[in-house]
């Protein structure tokens, strides 16, 4: 009776834990659905589109050009090292441009604008839903979802590719240095490798990968902090889970586009 009962309990929480997931799949594809149809529809917010493009884009540029710099330096040193096992160590320049554009400038740069933005987006509007401020601009006929959610939908997707493409150079820049002053390579050599060897599929499908994530960042962010819990606990709340669920989405949806492009 004890074990029937341990399994009952077992295959319960599973249940319960499936049926979760899939009510929170549900409604953040239909938060993520309702968002784009008001995309589609006036009236739209140009200033509050500028204001999250300064916000999510100029102001990400730090954190994302120093994680692309010391990445492609670390890679330059990593591959340098495994290459040099099997006499290869001029596959230094390729590999770091090829890793940095297809996989680690979008991937990284994702992650770095999640912990930044998400949290920030999440706790933003969770601090609005708390304080009813949400509930003020229904009362003024002014639609949240149009006012708050588009404007950061459409900004975070249209500023990750730039982001993405300045990271990828930076990265690329890092490894250069990295090759060139510690490696002892030639820098004229170094550049005509990444030059002849780098197609444009690899840099457009790091690309297609950056507007992805900058939506997921953005939903994410907004989809916790729109539904978020009253008081501070449920901002804080709202901020963890908007930065985790980027984050794993990020990961999982890499790995379906890295199968659909390559």
């Amino acid at each position: 009776m004890i074990l029937l009962h341990w399994i009952d309990t077992f295959l319960a929480s599973i249940g319960r834990s499936t049926t979760a997931l899939a009510a929170s799949v549900g409604r953040v594809t239909i938060f993520a659905v309702q968002a784009i149809s008001h995309l589609m529809r006036p009236p739209f917010y140009t200033r509050e589109f500028a204001a999250q493009v300064l916000q999510i884009g100029y102001f990400s540029l730090p954190i994302v050009g120093l994680t692309a710099l010391f990445t492609g330096g670390a890679l330059a040193l990593q591959i340098y090292s495994g290459g040099a096992r099997f006499n290869a160590e001029a596959v230094v320049p390729t590999v770091v441009a090829i890793a940095m554009v297809r996989e680690l400038g979008p991937v990284l740069g994702g992650l770095m604008v999640a912990g930044r933005v998400a949290s920030s987006i999440a706790a933003e509007l969770g601090t609005m839903r708390v304080t009813e401020q949400i509930d003020a601009l229904v009362t003024l006929s002014t639609n949240p979802m149009k006012y708050l959610v588009v404007p950061r939908l459409l900004a975070a997707t249209l500023v990750m590719p730039i982001l993405a493409f300045i990271g990828d150079i930076i990265g690329i820049m890092g490894g250069f240095l990295v090759a060139t002053n510690r490696l002892n390579f030639n820098a004229a050599t170094y550049i005509n490798n990444t030059y002849d060897f780098l197609e444009f599929d690899d840099i457009f499908s790091g690309l297609v990968k950056a507007a992805v994530f900058g939506f997921i960042v953005a939903l994410m962010g907004c989809f916790h902090g729109y539904y978020s819990g009253r008081g501070a606990q449920g901002v804080a709340q709202a901020t963890t889970n908007a930065v985790v669920s980027a984050s794993v989405l990020i990961i999982a949806s890499n790995y379906v586009l890295t199968e659909v492009f390559f």
